[in-house]
């Protein structure tokens, strides 16, 4: 064998299974009906709790980050986030042209199955503020994921430690955004968009400006996100009851008019 050739004989797995774990990874698929279209419906199910899953890092990453007053660090955790955001919402490209008769061809194999229950992706709406106590019912069968929702329940979201932050930063946030129930769904303040008002209207090369921007991205790919999976549900089933029991269409028609970091979009107006 050339010496330029890749170690192929090993004692055991190769080095590649053992950290990446893919025989695990690519044996998790187990379609329920015989249709073939089921498989990239499953495959990409699990692609999206996989980026749920990094994205909640990095969001952790920059919400510990602030906490700490490093404001870089946790720019570039959200810079980071931006683009696997960005992976997560083209990963409706396998499933965004189903049509009513494809969905339904495996969809009773869903039974009540929604994505609505997904674990990770609740951490990661509680990371963005949008906190309830009555998300954690679905979980209490299964302890860890239950446990981690509840810790993130009551820990400040992201934007609550953007907020702290910039009340350490000298701009005028109310004592009672400050104590606020963290537990409770954020909602906006006068106070804060006059902070971010101030600025935007100061030195866009500093410190707080940039974070602002990476902080807009992500919610902006939030955004595109909801409104992706909102396409995508009114083309494959129409205005039907959801898999899980929730209104479909109706139900993320409201979620996507909800604005992420609410003050940092109508700030702009006064700027």
């Amino acid at each position: 064998m050339s010496h330029d050739a890749p170690h192929l004989d090993f004692a055991g797995s190769t080095p590649y299974e053992d950290y990446v774990k893919a025989d695990v990874l690519t044996h998790l698929q187990h379609p329920l009906s015989d249709d073939p279209g089921e498989m990239v419906f499953l495959v990409t199910t699990q692609v999206m709790e996989l980026w749920f899953t990094v994205i909640v890092h990095e969001w952790e990453t920059a919400a510990r980050a602030l906490r700490e007053d490093r404001v870089r660090a946790a720019t570039d955790a959200l810079k980071r986030s931006v683009r696997e955001l960005e992976a997560l919402n083209a990963s409706w490209t396998p499933l965004a042209g189903l049509t009513p008769a494809q969905f339904n061809s495996y969809r009773g194999a869903l039974g009540e199955g929604s994505g609505f229950q997904s674990a990770m992706y609740r951490r990661l709406e509680f990371l963005l503020g949008e906190k309830s106590a009555s998300m954690l019912v679905p979980h209490r069968g299964t302890p860890r994921a239950h446990a981690e929702l509840e810790k993130a329940l009551h820990e400040p979201s992201l934007y609550d430690e953007v907020i702290r932050l910039l009340a350490r930063r000298g701009y005028a946030v109310p004592d009672a955004v400050l104590r606020r129930d963290v537990s409770r769904p954020y909602e906006p303040v006068p106070e804060v968009e006059a902070a971010w008002t101030a600025v935007y209207s100061g030195d866009q090369n500093g410190e707080l400006a940039r974070l602002g921007e990476a902080l807009t991205d992500v919610a902006e790919l939030v955004w595109r996100w909801r409104n992706d999976h909102l396409v995508a549900t009114r083309r494959a089933m129409g205005a039907k009851t959801g898999t899980g029991g929730s209104a479909g269409v109706a139900w993320l028609e409201k979620r996507a008019r909800k604005n992420v970091f609410p003050e940092l979009w109508t700030a702009r107006s006064y700027v």
